[in-house]
């Protein structure tokens, strides 16, 4: 059941940073066999991203985006490929680059790259964040139940509002996806939301 003492919180909480998780080129290069499985709408959820970082510019939110990458002598991988993943997003793919055309990318934004699933593990992203002064974290990304979950999971743990967009994320398959989504609503109530739902909100800040 709901917490009955639990505050309804606004959608973005003091100032937001969007978060764009591991959209690479990669993504859209069409393949019969991938290293890791999506669920089939993956590249369409993947591009609408580009809404709500055109919104983000236009109403002054930071755009960081989130690149998983790997030593091409698979040195960094750990456990992660003990799992059902193959080898993915070697240092020396072209396709392991952010989607930089589909997704706007530009030379001054804001670029964090990771060894592991989560965007906080071993890297700078809570430095970068304290400096950007963000209360509030808009994830967008792949994968749904991988990266984005576990991001998501370091995020609230580390007292952050969070909200994913759930038309702009995908996972590896639906049902991974939605399981997902529903823990990331169980850690916060009014996490999960919808790409109209956050643009409304990003207008809001500019009014």
């Amino acid at each position: 059941m709901a917490n009955p003492n639990g505050t309804k919180r606004d959608i973005i909480e003091g100032k937001a940073a969007l978060i764009v998780i591991d959209i690479q080129q990669g993504t859209f290069v069409q393949k019969e066999v991938r290293s890791i499985d999506h669920m089939p709408d993956y590249a369409e959820r993947m591009a609408r991203t580009r809404i709500v970082i055109d919104k983000a510019r236009e109403v002054g939110i930071p755009v960081v985006f989130i690149q998983e990458i790997h030593r091409a002598d698979l040195i960094d991988f750990g456990r992660e490929l003990d799992g059902d993943e193959d080898i993915h997003c070697l240092d020396s793919n072209p396709e392991t680059e952010i989607a930089k055309d589909v997704l706007g990318f530009r030379k001054d934004d804001y670029l964090i790259q990771k060894r592991r699933y989560s965007a906080f593990y071993g890297t700078d992203l809570e430095i970068l964040l304290k400096g950007l002064k963000a209360e509030t974290l808009i994830l967008t990304g792949g994968l749904t139940d991988v990266c984005v979950h576990y991001t998501f999971a370091d995020a609230h743990q580390g007292d952050y509002f969070c909200r994913v967009i759930e038309d702009c994320v995908a996972g590896s398959n639906t049902a991974a996806h939605e399981a997902s989504l529903r823990a990331m609503e169980y850690l916060q109530t009014g996490a999960v939301r919808s790409l109209d739902e956050v643009l409304t909100a990003m207008s809001a800040q500019n009014s």
